[in-house]
């Protein structure tokens, strides 16, 4: 995950606007989730034009209505999708690894050791949707993962503490949860919001929601809600997901992670 935000000019040339006249802008002084959104307003105008200025559940609704229009992939064409999603900006031949952070080459996908695969960040077993076209294969929650620290995490649902994953890049796992690397609990939290707000019952799918437990098993349901808001306010938007945002938006889905745009929007519903 790259360490280094890129701010849109549209953002900075606000932000300079606002120093030279001696203001200070709330949004660059708030917690990180916050001060992250500056950077995210292109689309405020248009695409999430009919979202702006709701709370709670009127701005879920309108968020769902906004991501539900969609293009749907296979899954056997999530590989390729992938490949472009999560390349390595450093090293085009290879992707970059959600939960140990490692850049491996595109040609390894698969399900020996060493490979990596398709990795559903809302388990596909909580819901029981399984690689259905439409959630499970929705690129805004799958990324690549190495196999074997793929099969730590399993099915489990996320929170803090547990012991070290072998090849995890710094995840914890205990019996009932999985915490991934710091550079991508953030990341982690936005696609599971995502899929809270995209998948609501309303489309032969189950209502995914999130939750305060652990050890939803096969219910439609992830927790723990606490720990994914924490999670989305210590580690904003970077680079890399606002670009992966944009790729599957121009080029796949043709939708938007809100969450990536206004990571604030966790806390104006939950």
């Amino acid at each position: 995950m790259l360490a280094i935000r890129i701010r849109r000019p549209k953002a900075a040339a606000l932000a300079a606007v606002a120093v030279l006249a001696g203001l200070t802008a709330p949004s660059l002084t708030a917690g990180p989730a916050t001060a992250a959104t500056t950077a995210n307003t292109d689309y405020d105008s248009t695409y999430y034009k009919d979202a702006l200025g709701k709370t709670g559940t009127s701005l879920k609704s309108s968020l769902h209505t906004i991501i539900s229009d969609q293009t749907k992939l296979s899954y056997s064409a999530v590989w390729d999708a992938l490949k472009a999603t999560d390349e390595d900006p450093d090293d085009t031949g290879n992707v970059l690894l959600l939960y140990s952070g490692v850049s491996r080459s595109k040609s390894l996908n698969g399900g020996d050791t060493g490979d990596w695969n398709r990795e559903h960040v809302w388990a596909k077993s909580h819901g029981d949707f399984g690689t259905a076209t439409g959630p499970g294969t929705d690129l805004h929650h799958l990324r690549p993962s190495d196999v074997q620290v793929n099969s730590a995490r399993g099915n489990k649902d996320f929170d803090n503490g547990g012991s070290a994953v072998s090849g995890g890049g710094g995840s914890l796992t205990d019996s009932d949860s999985f915490e991934p690397r710091d550079a991508v609990k953030g990341d982690v939290a936005r696609m599971i919001f995502y899929m809270a707000v995209r998948y609501e019952g309303g489309d032969g799918f189950a209502d995914l929601e999130v939750n305060g437990q652990v050890g939803n098993g096969s219910n439609p349901y992830i927790g723990k809600l606490s720990v994914l808001k924490a999670w989305n306010d210590e580690d904003p938007p970077d680079a890399f997901e606002e670009h992966r945002n944009q790729v599957i938006y121009d080029d796949y889905q043709h939708n938007r992670n809100p969450f990536v745009d206004h990571p604030e929007w966790v806390e104006a519903i939950w």
